[in-house]
């Protein structure tokens, strides 16, 4: 049911924050098991995942995803777990692509993929209404690749995908890297030379405390600084401006006109003053910060029957709750252990 009167503004938090993205996890599966997201100790054989019955289906979370573009939302992330493991996604795509604004801004479609599954999917994502892709590569060296992915998914499958996507006209195209200290650290710089003057955009992210199962210390992280330093070293930088308000990548571009790199640096430079983003679980749970330790409960007033209305306002209700911001309080946050949702069921 579609009611009418739809709110016509973004509503703010409690920080007065707008809500302008919506993530969303199609699936809580994936094909790897990286250390720092779904480590195999925890995420095994006998680990059980969510039925088939408990997802959300294309048509609840297009339902859901209208409802908070009445409220401001333009840009929709798609995420996982793997987001290619959900079979028909192309079908979600399409049908979140063909949802209209209230003001007539065009609706961004994003993905963030491992890339293993992309090379024979780019074309039905681009034909679907993708806009934007991104791919998480965390290394170059065989040896590595396998260490931080404990599968035997290969650096050639994921090269494969990037250059599919790329040739079906999904670009700008972004590749994102989490760097530990003496895992992948030495990943920094051959990856900066395979992908300088081929328009992909590097992106290395700060080694983050998200859920309870990655083990994260602080002693772990390589910073923003020395990831900058170190590259600089070698391809001199230069800051760029933002592409827009929230942005959470730090743009640098090289100097001698070679593409761009982007730094998130969620531990040493807390982005949470201008967060405008919402997670929706594969099951149709809300969660106002990646770093949330409980969510809010869609899909039951959604099968139960609530009204477009009772939906929306229960959505703008959540979000006017909003007072998160865990990294900019991390460490008061992390002296008492804090049993946090996992990235696979909400999306990174």
């Amino acid at each position: 049911m579609n009611d009418a009167n739809p709110l016509k503004s973004a509503v703010t938090d409690t920080l007065q924050r707008p809500l302008r993205d919506l993530r969303i996890s199609v699936t809580d599966r994936c094909n790897l098991r990286c250390t720092y997201c779904m480590p195999r100790e925890v995420f095994g054989k006998g680990f059980i995942f969510l039925q088939r019955v408990e997802l959300l289906s294309f048509e609840e979370i297009t339902r859901l995803a209208r409802l908070a573009i009445d409220l401001g939302v333009r840009k929709i992330r798609l995420s996982g777990g793997e987001p290619l493991l959900r079979h028909g996604v192309e079908r979600l795509i399409e049908q979140l692509a063909g949802l209209p604004t209230t003001d007539g801004q065009p609706l961004e479609i994003a993905m963030t993929t491992n890339g293993t599954l992309l090379a024979k999917k780019a074309q039905s994502l681009k034909d679907a209404g993708l806009t934007r892709l991104t791919v998480s590569l965390d290394a170059l060296s065989a040896a590595t690749f396998r260490r931080m992915s404990d599968s035997t998914a290969s650096v050639a499958q994921v090269l494969e995908g990037i250059a599919a996507a790329q040739a079906v006209g999904l670009a700008p195209l972004k590749v994102n890297t989490v760097v530990k200290r003496s895992v992948n650290e030495g990943e920094i710089l051959p990856l900066v030379r395979h992908f300088r003057h081929n328009g992909v955009i590097l992106r290395f992210i700060e080694f983050m405390d998200v859920g309870t199962t990655n083990g994260w210390r602080l002693d772990d992280v390589v910073t923003a600084r020395e990831i900058l330093n170190r590259i600089d070293r070698e391809y001199p930088l230069r800051p760029v401006d933002p592409n827009y308000a929230g942005e959470v990548a730090k743009r640098w571009s090289f100097i001698d006109g070679g593409g761009e790199i982007g730094v998130i640096a969620s531990v040493t430079q807390a982005f949470c003053h201008d967060c405008s983003r919402m997670r929706l679980s594969t099951d149709g749970k809300l969660y106002t910060c990646l770093f949330a330790t409980a969510g809010s409960d869609l899909r039951g007033p959604l099968r139960g029957g609530e009204s477009d209305a009772a939906l929306r306002q229960r959505i703008a209700e959540v979000w006017a709750r909003r007072t998160d911001r865990y990294s900019q309080l991390r460490h008061a946050a992390t002296v008492q252990p804090v049993k946090r949702i996992e990235m696979s069921y909400i999306g990174g």
